[in-house]
């Protein structure tokens, strides 16, 4: 009978460890997603994976390199759950690194309500994205936009002097997604 109450106790010994074991697993996986943001921010800031761009305001050097040539290139995509055109005439540019550049962007609100939207910037290949500064841009705010109206945003860039030589083109996309279900007033 001794033998008895002493596997019992020793099954709810375990019992009771595994369980504690469960709850702090449970807590780490909850505090672990919680840091994969800024894990994430940091690991693409290493690694210059995902072609993310400073949301920081750029100061421009003014020494303008006219021995060689970037040519940039400018994609757009728009969420279909926002229900704009979002696009740019120009698709391609040659520029000196060095040399600020202004692009216009022409966006349109095709839906029967305001609505407000965000721009994301994405440089390819992700290691000039640190290169690619921009002094002006519509994506450091929400673009609020009437029902059927339409408006020009404008983007104010140089590619920075410091670009390696290798990286003769790169290329700014920008995806228009919806900020907000209702615009604020």
């Amino acid at each position: 009978m001794r033998n008895f109450y002493h596997r019992q106790n020793q099954h709810r010994n375990r019992s009771a460890y595994t369980a504690i074991k469960l709850v702090v697993l449970a807590i780490l996986m909850f505090c672990f997603t919680f840091a994969l943001v800024p894990l994430y921010d940091v690991f693409c800031d290493i690694t210059g994976i995902n072609g993310k761009t400073d949301k920081k305001i750029a100061h421009q050097s003014f020494f303008v390199d006219e021995d060689r040539t970037v040519k940039v290139e400018f994609v757009t995509y728009v969420n279909p759950k926002i229900g704009w055109k979002f696009d740019t005439e120009i698709k391609r540019l040659t520029v000196y690194p060095g040399e600020t550049r202004t692009i216009t962007y022409k966006a349109t609100n095709n839906t029967s309500v305001d609505s407000i939207g965000q721009a994301i910037p994405s440089v390819t290949p992700g290691s000039a994205a640190k290169y690619l500064n921009k002094t002006e841009c519509f994506c450091f705010n929400h673009q609020y936009l009437a029902a059927g109206k339409d408006t020009e945003l404008t983007l104010v860039f140089y590619v920075d002097p410091a670009i390696p030589n290798d990286i003769k083109t790169l290329t700014l996309s920008y995806t228009m997604f919806k900020a907000k279900s209702k615009p604020v007033t």
